[in-house]
């Protein structure tokens, strides 16, 4: 059995896959947004918020497994990384506030690569299924 089949067969995994299809979708959208050399449009905050919905989630389901009793291979990496899930986008926004220039499409763009690492290494810490 290969990685992506194990990571799809628990829950978690299942969240952890649509969050990195995401997060890619994101980041792809915010680099043309960039490269085209446009304003960041309104739909690619959306975007964004959405993929932190999604990343909310996937840290509730985290937490909640773990008090139910399952525990990833690596506990204090994995906390880091489930905080971080979280913290990365809002922080982003924070940082480009109000501009709309290609610049800020960029940073977005560079935040959803990262979202994407972490959710790797979160899926990776917990092992393989998780």
């Amino acid at each position: 059995m290969d990685i992506l089949s194990e990571t799809a067969a628990t829950p978690l995994g299942q969240i952890t896959i649509v969050v990195v299809v995401y997060a890619v979708a994101v980041a792809i959208a915010a680099a043309v947004v960039a490269g085209r050399r446009l304003p960041r449009p309104d739909l690619l905050d959306h975007g964004v918020w959405i993929l932190e919905l999604l990343l909310a989630v996937r840290a509730v389901a985290g937490v909640g497994s773990m008090l139910s009793g399952q525990r990833p291979e690596q506990m204090s990496s994995h906390i880091g990384y489930l905080v971080a899930s979280v913290c990365l986008l809002p922080i982003a926004m924070q940082s480009v506030g109000e501009d709309r220039g290609r610049w800020s499409s960029a940073v977005i763009a560079v935040a959803a690569v990262a979202v994407t690492v972490v959710a790797v290494r979160l899926q990776a810490t917990w092992g393989v299924g998780g």
